[in-house]
């Protein structure tokens, strides 16, 4: 399934009761480049889906960008709500992009989410995720995939959303069922609804997550921007710098944007790639009522 932006925009608009509350601020300033703002910030938190990327290909310019950053002594993160693949394969997709992060300085969503089920009293979860990609990070884990059979639906003692690559309407009617039948927690480890891939946005976990709320009452646990879990991750590994001097830079007022609010660091919103490219952005910051310190045209 691919949505417009229009579309995506509206369903993260009718998902804000689930969402942290934005916070108020001035105009944003604008800007072409990252290197217009860069003397103002020690660290860059970086957005992949729309900052980096877009599908499978590297942004034009971006690799550069992010290796000119480096060079100039800036500390380049990314802080992304992938949670699909594998630790070890996303660095390799980053790689074979141009990029040159330190593994440890990739934080995910799938990172938060796995840190609190391996702090949290063990139980058997079902699995929302493309078995195609294999068990690398969840070795350990009491799981089981789901997919057409009913049984492991009623089994689980609570569900986990990774990915929704392999997802389909009738897996999903079958979760609403089993949670309509007995309710249990649902963890969901990617709150985007949507994310930019070169042919439209593509359907995400956070998107079944919120269905499932509405139609079934349960509040799902989010891990991932806008949440301030992800950004615990992060500033474990920057614990000196002052949070003024950190940016977090994405595409997403609804993700990005709002979670470097809700983090307390600046922010910057990418509009010519991603979310908001060819659309008005202005008009959807004064909709959404959330507002980035700065808008950049490209990385």
């Amino acid at each position: 399934m691919m949505l417009t932006s229009q579309q995506a925009f509206d369903a993260y608009e009718a998902a804000r009761a689930r969402l942290p509350v934005p916070v108020a601020s001035g105009g944003p300033r604008q800007s072409e480049t990252l290197v217009e703002i860069a003397d103002d910030y020690d660290v860059f938190l970086l957005d992949a889906f729309g900052v980096l990327n877009i599908g499978e290909s590297a942004i034009p310019g971006a690799p550069e960008r992010v290796a000119d950053l480096q060079a100039a002594g800036k500390r380049v993160m990314v802080v992304s709500n992938a949670a699909g693949y594998p630790h070890a394969s996303l660095m390799a997709k980053y790689a074979r992009l141009g990029y040159d992060f330190a593994p440890e300085d990739v934080i995910t969503s799938r990172k938060t989410l796995l840190a609190a089920v391996r702090a949290a009293p063990a139980r058997h979860w079902g699995l929302m995720a493309t078995e195609s990609l294999g068990r690398a990070d969840l070795e350990g884990l009491d799981l089981t995939y789901l997919a057409e059979d009913t049984a492991p639906y009623a089994e689980a003692e609570a569900f986990l959303l990774l990915g929704s690559a392999a997802w389909t309407e009738e897996r999903h009617a079958l979760l609403e069922h089993a949670l309509k039948d007995r309710p249990r927690e649902v963890w969901v480890g990617n709150p985007d609804i949507v994310a930019p891939r070169e042919q439209g946005f593509s359907v995400e976990p956070g998107h079944f997550a919120h269905r499932l709320a509405e139609a079934t009452g349960v509040a799902p646990r989010f891990f991932g921007k806008p949440f301030g879990n992800i950004y615990d991750l992060a500033f474990a590994r920057i614990r000196d710098v002052p949070r003024d001097r950190v940016l977090m830079v994405g595409d997403s007022l609804h993700t990005d944007i709002l979670g470097a609010q809700t983090a307390g660091v600046a922010s910057a919103l990418i509009t010519g790639y991603g979310f908001f490219a060819g659309a008005d952005v202005n008009a959807a910051i004064e909709r959404a009522g959330i507002a980035p310190d700065h808008l950049v045209q490209r990385p």
